[in-house]
């Protein structure tokens, strides 16, 4: 990419190439990143931006211009002679809480679909080899507790998320993936749903040719007991999704024909 000042925007899986002193800007959901090329090193400087309403568009430019001494930096040493720069889409390696907008009630015997907006973190490889220089989340952590007690249970992610009955009310952001959740309520009494644990580690990414991201769709089945709920994991995405190509693998690699086993966490 030649030095400019115009802002562009910024794509998933497609490489950037950079001369060496360089640097490519972004600013996109809660974060600003700065990737710089030298001679013997790559450079990386974050710092989190504020939110200023809704933000819905990735932006980056290039030019020779670094932040001030007080921006985080980290070095790597470049891993070979490429000069190429790509950004990965991957889903955090913890579960992640989902609260839909406002609780939602599935009657007995009922089920549902919830469209989930999931945030997804940042690899950033470089050079011919794609070496892993770094992986960034796109927003502060937060974390929070799911669990029957303060012993049995597990640390998850906590982050605003969208979680909407419609498919075309789900906000689209680049930094953002929409994960289908069906629901199925086998019970003889409603379930109250005000938050639910969304598996992010077990999900892969596609990106459909409107450069959208998509996870498979999550089933989860409510026999009994809510501590007795099953979960599985599609092996493609749905046809809403339109035409995709899948380009990160899960991170926990699911079992042959999906991942489908009885899980206490899932609501808490």
């Amino acid at each position: 990419m030649d030095s400019t000042t115009d802002l562009a925007d910024g794509c998933w899986n497609q490489p950037y190439t950079l001369s060496s002193g360089q640097t490519q800007a972004h600013e996109l959901s809660h974060m600003r990143l700065w990737v710089t090329l030298l001679d013997k090193e790559w450079q990386i400087r974050t710092e989190s931006a504020p939110a200023d309403g809704d933000r819905v568009r990735w932006t980056e430019v290039v030019s020779h211009v670094v932040p001030g001494s007080d921006t985080k930096l980290q070095r790597f040493i470049r891993p070979d002679e490429g000069c190429d720069v790509t950004y990965m889409p991957v889903l955090p390696d913890r579960p992640t809480v989902i609260k839909p907008y406002q609780p939602l009630t599935i009657p007995a015997a009922s089920e549902c679909t919830i469209y989930v907006g999931v945030l997804v973190w940042m690899r950033i490889l470089a050079g011919h080899t794609l070496a892993q220089l770094a992986e960034l989340p796109l927003a502060d952590p937060q974390m929070t507790w799911v669990g029957r007690s303060t012993m049995d249970g597990e640390l998850c992610y906590t982050a605003p998320s969208y979680a909407r009955l419609v498919l075309e009310a789900v906000p689209k952001r680049p930094w953002r993936a929409v994960a289908p959740v069906r629901i199925c309520n086998r019970r003889d009494k409603p379930l109250l749903l005000e938050r639910f644990s969304l598996p992010t580690q077990l999900l892969c990414l596609y990106q459909n040719d409107k450069g959208q991201l998509w996870t498979p769709k999550v089933t989860v089945v409510c026999e009994t007991e809510l501590s007795e709920a099953s979960l599985k994991v599609d092996t493609d995405v749905i046809a809403e999704a339109g035409p995709c190509k899948r380009i990160t693998d899960a991170r926990v690699k699911p079992e042959r024909g999906g991942f489908s086993k009885a899980i206490d966490k899932l609501f808490g």
